[in-house]
C-alpha cells in the first residue's frame, strides 16, 4: 500500500490552510468522543449521525432526531477505527492545503463537503435498501485527491511503499489511488469498505473543481509547453533555441 507523507511544499505559503487544519481537528475530536463512549452510546451515535441508505430513501424510519438528508454531512465526520481515520486524514493533510489555496477557504469547504455528499448519494444509489450505516470522510477525500492531480500533476510526493520512502510524481500516486478504487468496485459487495462512495467522491472532484476554481487557476499546468525565453547578454548575435534543443 502507498501512503503519502508530504508534498514538495508542505504548508510553506503565507496563507495558512486553516480550513484543512480545522477539518482534521474536528475529525479527530469526534473520533475521541467515539473512543470515550460506551458501546451502547457509540451504536446510538452511529444510528443518529451515520448515513443509512434505507432511512434516506424512506424504507426505514429515521432512528434519531437528525433528518436523513443531514446525515449526508454528518456521516463524513465519523470513523470506525484508528486505521480508518489516520488513512483519511493523512491524505487530507498532504493534499488539502493546495486545494484550499487554489479555491479559497469558503469554496474549499463547499467543495470538500459537496464531494462527500455526492459520494454518499452514489453509495445510496448502489445499495438503496441497506440498513448499515455509512461513515467516514473517504468520499470527500477522494474528491480532494483527484482535484490535486488536476492542479499539480507533476508535484513530487514523498510516500511510503510498505516501509520504503519514495519520492514520485503526483500523477503516479493519484493514479494508483484511482486504479485501486476502480479495481475494488467489482468486489465492493464483499468488502466493508464503501468503494462506491469513493467513486462518487472522485466523480464530484472531477466535475466540481473546474467549476469552483477561480479563473486564474490553471489545470494540468506542468503538462503544457512552456514558451521559450531568450535573454541577450553582450552585443553578439543570439540564436533562439529550436524545438529540438535540450534544455538542462
Amino acid at each position: 500500500m502507498v501512503v503519502p507523507i508530504f508534498d514538495d511544499n508542505p504548508f510553506t505559503q503565507p496563507i495558512k490552510p486553516v480550513v484543512t487544519w480545522s477539518l482534521i481537528a474536528i475529525n479527530f475530536l469526534v473520533f475521541l468522543f467515539e473512543v470515550a463512549s460506551s458501546e451502547a452510546a457509540l451504536d446510538r451515535t452511529l444510528e443518529i449521525f451515520g448515513l443509512i441508505p434505507a432511512a434516506f430513501i424512506g424504507d426505514l424510519d429515521v432512528r434519531g432526531w437528525v433528518p436523513a438528508s443531514a446525515t449526508l454531512i454528518s456521516y463524513q465526520f465519523l470513523h470506525a477505527d484508528l486505521g480508518h481515520i489516520f488513512g483519511n486524514m493523512i491524505f487530507l493533510w498532504v493534499f488539502g492545503d493546495d486545494i484550499e489555496r487554489a479555491l479559497g477557504r469558503i469554496r474549499f469547504l463547499v467543495f470538500y463537503l459537496a464531494c462527500g455528499v455526492v459520494g454518499g448519494l452514489v453509495f445510496v444509489a448502489n445499495e438503496p435498501h441497506s440498513k448499515v450505516e455509512l461513515i467516514g470522510a473517504s468520499g470527500a477525500i477522494a474528491g480532494v485527491v483527484v482535484a490535486y492531480v488536476m492542479l499539480r500533476p507533476c508535484a513530487k510526493i514523498t510516500v511510503l511503499l510498505a516501509i520504503i520512502p519514495l519520492r514520485i510524481s503526483a500523477y503516479w500516486v493519484v493514479g494508483m489511488f484511482v486504479a485501486t478504487q476502480l479495481w475494488n468496485l467489482g468486489a465492493s459487495s464483499k468488502s466493508e469498505v464503501a468503494y462506491w462512495c469513493h467513486f462518487g467522491g472522485m466523480l464530484a472532484g472531477v466535475v466540481l473543481f473546474p467549476l469552483l476554481k477561480p479563473a486564474g487557476v490553471r489545470l494540468f499546468q506542468c503538462l503544457q509547453p512552456v514558451p521559450d525565453t531568450v535573454v541577450r547578454l553582450g552585443s553578439g548575435p543570439v540564436r533562439r533555441p529550436s524545438e529540438y534543443d535540450t534544455l538542462r
